[in-house]
């Protein structure tokens, strides 16, 4: 259920952001962030957070102030140990993150930011994978279709990579990069509904 008085502004180009809210029965505007994110001289929790905020202040600045408008902004990362996996630089890179994905467990981080009114909240949201063994012929396999090319950490859990999780614990939303329970802790009351968040 979406509040007919707010305009929610997506702050991304995901695909995979803008078909998730749209599972939770909003239809956003979409205007991709122009903003210079942090690497990973922070905390992977930090760093989502911080990239989150940027983002939803950068579409905020080109907007024009209006009082029926949000604005939705996330970041996602993949961190194993204290390493973080943004999304590879080419195919070369993809196999490598997936080498070291293999048969361990690691954590999926989103950032999320909500500006609304003039007032900007965010909050992190952390769900831990466990990946099986993979075969360098699977993950040569993977690669090669594209898929891992534009992904945090070189995988889709909702795709191709489905095949390789043995376990979550968190949200799967998260994972696929927008968590909707936190989402809807932070929007404004009745843009999305609770229930379709929380069932996610």
């Amino acid at each position: 259920m979406q509040n007919d008085n707010i305009k929610l502004i997506l702050a991304s180009g995901s695909p995979r952001r803008l078909e998730l809210l749209r599972q939770a029965g909003i239809e956003p505007e979409v205007c991709v962030a122009d903003a210079q994110e942090l690497t990973d001289s922070l905390p992977p929790a930090e760093l989502v957070q911080r990239n989150a905020e940027l983002k939803a202040w950068a579409v905020a600045a080109r907007r024009t102030g209006s009082q029926t408008e949000c604005i939705l902004a996330a970041d996602t990362v993949v961190a194993l140990g204290d390493e973080i996996f943004g999304k590879p630089l080419d195919k070369a890179d993809a196999v490598d993150m997936l080498r070291r994905l293999s048969g361990r467990e690691h954590s999926v981080f989103s950032g999320v930011a909500v500006w609304y009114q003039g007032r900007l909240q965010s909050g992190v949201a952390e769900s831990r994978v466990r990946f099986r063994e993979l075969t360098a012929a699977e993950i040569a396999d993977y690669v090669s279709g594209g898929e891992p090319l534009d992904k945090a950490g070189a995988y889709a859990v909702q795709g191709g990579a489905r095949k390789f999780v043995l376990n979550i614990v968190g949200d799967f939303d998260n994972i696929v990069g927008l968590p909707l329970k936190l989402a809807a802790q932070l929007l404004p009351d009745g843009l999305i509904s609770t229930t379709i968040a929380g069932a996610k």
